[in-house]
């Protein structure tokens, strides 16, 4: 995966958060198109199920399925990150990097507490990153000063009321098929792991509910939702559902 300027970066929490709430999103933009990628902020390595070898493998592979132009994991500590300077700088730098337009970024709030905190991180270094007077050097350059156009929130475990939902009705399955490569995390009939609250059918079933739900709000089979930092814009009534 080549380092190019993206279209959408989308930042999770845990390998995974990205799949669940946003999957749908990054694999419409891609088919458009749009060059997208992810970064995980953490390994997952708190998680009851599989480690982070196995989450490591999995997050490659659902990456494959969606076609991203890259994947990066921070390795920032499951569970104990926060917003230092260290994190901030770290997440800086992938931004001025790859020089995104939009960035997708956790709920700002939810049953997880690592997903507020990634919100609230992810939130003030792309502020941050646009900031002329923070050098970062990476491999011997200089990295120009960034700030994303945009910034949302996916919903996740919480039902939040969406500011702005995607049709991803086309693009259902290929999110499906990328969260099932966390095959140690969600529904597995065969795994002697203990179960969680994600790892069974119902799970399933709720992760498709919410995607009816957003879709029915606008009038298409499958969505899923958002919220805005600032009020979107539009150039035309015509180009809204």
């Amino acid at each position: 995966m080549t380092q190019k300027n993206l279209a959408i970066l989308a930042f999770g929490a845990h390998p995974d958060d990205v799949e669940l709430s946003a999957g749908g999103t990054l694999a419409k933009h891609i088919a458009q198109n749009h060059l997208c990628g992810i970064v995980d902020l953490t390994r997952g390595e708190l998680g009851t199920r599989g480690n982070a070898e196995n989450r490591h493998a999995e997050a490659a592979e659902s990456a494959r399925i969606l076609g991203v132009s890259m994947r990066e994991n921070l390795d920032l500590g499951d569970g104990f990150f926060d917003e230092s300077r260290e994190s901030l700088l770290a997440v800086i730098r992938v931004i001025r990097q790859h020089k995104p337009q939009v960035v997708l970024a956790n709920a700002i709030s939810d049953r997880h507490p690592d997903h507020a905190r990634a919100a609230s991180l992810v939130s003030r270094a792309c502020f941050l990153s646009g900031l002329n007077k923070i050098e970062i050097l990476h491999e011997g350059v200089l990295l120009p000063a960034h700030r994303p156009q945009s910034i949302y929130h996916y919903i996740q475990d919480y039902n939040t009321t969406a500011h702005l939902i995607v049709d991803i009705s086309a693009h259902f399955d290929i999110k499906m098929k990328a969260v099932m490569a966390f095959n140690t995390q969600f529904y597995d009939p065969t795994s002697t792991e203990p179960e969680t609250p994600i790892s069974t059918p119902l799970f399933l079933e709720f992760l498709r509910g919410r995607a009816i739900e957003f879709g029915r709000i606008i009038g298409c089979q499958f969505g899923e939702g958002f919220t805005c930092e600032r009020a979107p814009g539009t150039h035309s009534f015509i180009e809204l559902l």
